[in-house]
């Protein structure tokens, strides 16, 4: 059987690297990605390596499209084009709008919004030749309901629904599928910042009365990656009965 291809950015830690091994147990080739945490994301590749699984290192700032140009170029001397597509990468701000300077501001949107542009972009042209494709886009209850002191995050992620939506009607008479995966609160490095007492806050918040798991999480990806070709254009929630 013919070996599939994903490329997971923002895989060196949490939700990404665990969609990473996940992927790579499946039989995927699994390219991973990271901007900064290369030593993370060597290690991610030498435990899929390890394991026996296929893997290929393509560090590089997504939130650049001529840094995402030239990953798919090293893509496509791999392979003639990605079955899956998980836009994974993303960082957050905490604090008052009023606070936040022009780069901080541009640094979220370009990071959590523009960078599944640009992958998407850059993927589209063989999943519709191919006429087959998934891209799945790690999003955010918050860009559903929005969250206080998570302005940019929160409509960054909105942002990203509304590209799913969009995508997902334009790519359907190709078969190709778009979904989106609303995280909830996930036990991440992202949400390291929290003290005990706001972590114990927050847990009393969430109906299930904990964090999820970044593996959780991947398993919800896994899920939408082999579903049903008539399930797109849907943003799913895994947030533990919070919305």
């Amino acid at each position: 059987m013919k070996k599939k291809h994903v490329l997971i950015t923002g895989s060196s830690r949490g939700i990404g690297r665990a969609c990473a091994f996940a992927f790579a147990s499946a039989g995927y080739h699994v390219f991973i990605n990271c901007r900064s945490t290369l030593d993370q994301l060597r290690e991610t590749n030498k435990q899929i390596l390890s394991s026996g699984g296929s893997c290929t290192m393509l560090p590089g700032d997504v939130s650049d499209p001529e840094c995402v140009r030239g990953i798919f170029r090293q893509i496509t001397s791999v392979c003639s084009g990605l079955d899956v597509l998980v836009n994974n990468a993303g960082v957050a701000y905490f604090g008052l709008l009023s606070d936040m300077t022009d780069e901080d501001w541009t640094r979220v949107i370009n990071t959590d919004l523009s960078s599944a542009f640009y992958c998407c972009r850059e993927a589209i042209p063989g999943m519709v030749a191919r006429k087959q494709g998934r891209i799945i886009n790690i999003s955010s209850i918050w860009g559903t309901s929005g969250a206080s002191c998570e302005a940019a995050y929160s409509a960054a992620k909105s942002g990203l629904h509304g590209l799913t939506r969009a995508l997902a009607k334009e790519l359907a008479p190709s078969n190709v599928q778009v979904n989106a995966l609303a995280c909830g609160v996930i036990d991440t490095e992202m949400n390291s910042r929290l003290t005990a007492e706001e972590r114990t806050a927050l847990e009393e918040e969430i109906p299930a009365g904990r964090y999820g798991t970044a593996e959780e999480a991947a398993q919800a990806v896994m899920m939408l990656a082999e579903a049903p070709a008539y399930l797109t254009g849907q943003i799913i929630g895994i947030d533990g009965g919070m919305i």
